[in-house]
């Protein structure tokens, strides 16, 4: 395949602002998770005393020394607890991400117990729904570090209660998909969080630490007049000789962690496949910083970004010529075969009907596709109505939506209108979906949304005899300003609108761990069964 020329001049006055904008909101991203992992780690004493480890310790000791680990949604409810996101702690008292387990990969949830006794946090529900979404539709095993207070009743919302049963008919469907579950419990798993527990194939119970049962002490008694002590009604030595909830009794939290890894290790599950042989990039990945403007109306040439992920920078592109603002072409990424779609504008309707057979191409040839959005929206206009927009647009959303391949995209600047929708967004399920810490999703520009309203304002009050500039222009500014505001990845991916935010240097090594993570769910089979792994 023939390699890119780059004509990106690093040394440029622009391309030194572009990357300082880029590092200053990475530095923001950094500081939102650092926040969290300090205020879990403020209970380390505490957790000595008990003999604990704290929830990062845990997950040190789970995961493979020195094998790639993806954490994922580490924003997620930034700014829901404290409106001052200075203050706010992100993370849905949930750690997670794609790791090895003795040479498994699996995704990992861990109960960051350090932080209010592992009750969710606003946001919460919503990342362990989506981390066990992953999990099914790309065949992980699903390992779980339990201790939780379970919902924050402080909070308590009728919706999440009934929203939550969705964590264990998902725990029951990973399980009958012939994907195991499981479960380390180091400590409170109560009430309807003992499901949590009970619905796993395999459980682990540290001695004096575990908490199982549906109702605590005090519960018990004003419910029933019973007086039972923790340990009688949920311990884990009850539940380990006596109920048989517990499968292994763990001495202490390393304990639990060596039997947990044990337990990964005994299964026959397909280990990673060889490496493959790649060329690295002929340009400098830390040239990604300073690519993206951080004005997004600015013209960029998204192939600078190719040529900085694609092995040998080699890009075959496809009907180049033919809605040309609209990039498609293959390419490879440290071996794996991959179909990219990206913006240089627009999408008209050449554009669109390209990227529709581009997908098809791409489903006939099972490879799977990246999505580098940087996109503005469809073009609008009396000359492209009339060229068919809309019905052009239609199949392309169509193609995305049908799609038979791994659909990966990366929100790598703007993300505005139907442009998100054709370009595979969230709403259109992509396997995984990133972004980079400069990327906005918005149906239109703040700009642009307060100038169409105050056309529309303005002709109403001229129908009705007065044009008041003032309050148009104040409706503007408001416009604006909360367009700006939700437009931000610090909003969207609070929201889980993405997996996680990523340091665009990192979009390879990124891009090349979930393409692999597809490949193998693509090419196993796991023993599904009529029903899930029921206890004895």
């Amino acid at each position: 395949m023939p390699a890119i020329e780059s004509r990106l001049h690093a040394a440029s006055e622009s391309f030194q602002a572009h990357r300082a904008g880029m590092l200053a909101l990475l530095a923001e991203v950094r500081s939102h998770e650092a926040r969290s992992a300090a205020a879990s780690n403020a209970s380390a004493e505490r957790f000595a005393r008990r003999g604990q480890l704290l929830p990062r310790e845990r997950l040190a000791l789970l995961l493979d020394t020195g094998a790639p680990f993806l954490p994922l949604a580490s924003l997620a409810g930034l700014g829901h607890d404290n409106d001052d996101l200075g203050k706010s702690v992100p993370g849905g008292g949930v750690i997670a991400g794609i790791g090895r387990v003795s040479g498994v990969r699996c995704m990992v949830s861990a109960s960051d117990s350090g932080i209010d006794a592992g009750a969710l946090q606003p946001m919460g529900l919503d990342k362990q729904l989506r981390m066990q979404e992953i999990a099914l539709e790309n065949k992980l095993p699903y390992v779980q570090l339990v201790e939780s207070a379970g919902a924050n009743l402080m909070q308590y919302r009728v919706q999440d209660f009934v929203r939550g049963g969705g964590i264990f008919r998902n725990l029951a469907r990973l399980s009958a998909a012939g994907l195991p579950v499981v479960t380390v419990t180091h400590g409170s798993s109560t009430a309807g969080g003992a499901y949590q527990t009970g619905l796993s194939d395999y459980i682990v119970m540290v001695r004096d630490r575990t908490r199982a049962f549906l109702a605590g002490p005090p519960l018990l008694k004003a419910a029933t007049g019973e007086i039972a002590t923790e340990e009688e009604l949920g311990g884990a030595v009850m539940h380990t000789h006596i109920s048989g909830l517990g499968d292994y009794l763990a001495e202490d939290d390393r304990d639990a962690i060596r039997i947990a890894r044990s337990i990964l290790g005994s299964i026959d599950w397909a280990r990673d496949q060889a490496p493959r042989k790649f060329a690295t990039p002929l340009y400098d990945a830390d040239e990604l910083l300073g690519i993206m403007p951080g004005d997004g109306r600015r013209p960029v040439d998204m192939r600078e970004v190719i040529a900085r992920i694609a092995d040998g920078s080699e890009f075959l592109e496809f009907s180049e010529r033919y809605g040309s603002a609209t990039v498609c072409g293959h390419m490879r990424l440290e071996g794996h075969a991959v179909g990219v779609i990206t913006n240089n504008g627009p999408i008209d309707s050449d554009g669109a009907t390209k990227a529709t057979h581009f997908i098809q191409a791409c489903c006939q040839s099972r490879t799977p596709i990246v999505y580098l959005q940087n996109i503005t929206g469809y073009m609008v206009g009396r000359a492209h109505e009339e060229a068919g927009i809309i019905k052009h647009g239609a199949k392309m959303i169509q193609a995305v939506t049908s799609a038979t391949v791994p659909q990966i995209t990366l929100h790598c600047g703007a993300s505005y209108g139907a442009g998100n929708y054709g370009m595979c967004g969230r709403g259109f399920a992509p396997r995984f979906c990133f972004s980079w810490p400069n990327a906005r999703t918005a149906v239109m520009g703040g700009e642009q949304a307060a100038q169409t309203m105050a056309i529309v304002m303005e002709a109403g009050m001229a129908r009705k005899g007065s044009v008041d500039r003032e309050k148009i222009d104040a409706m503007q500014r408001q416009i604006v300003e909360r367009f700006d505001r939700q437009m931000s990845v610090f909003t969207t991916s609070a929201l889980l609108l993405d997996d996680g935010v990523i340091d665009p240097r990192d979009t390879r090594a990124v891009l090349a761990e979930v393409l692999a993570v597809c490949r193998d769910a693509d090419a196993r089979v796991p023993q599904a069964m009529q029903f899930s792994v029921a206890r004895p």
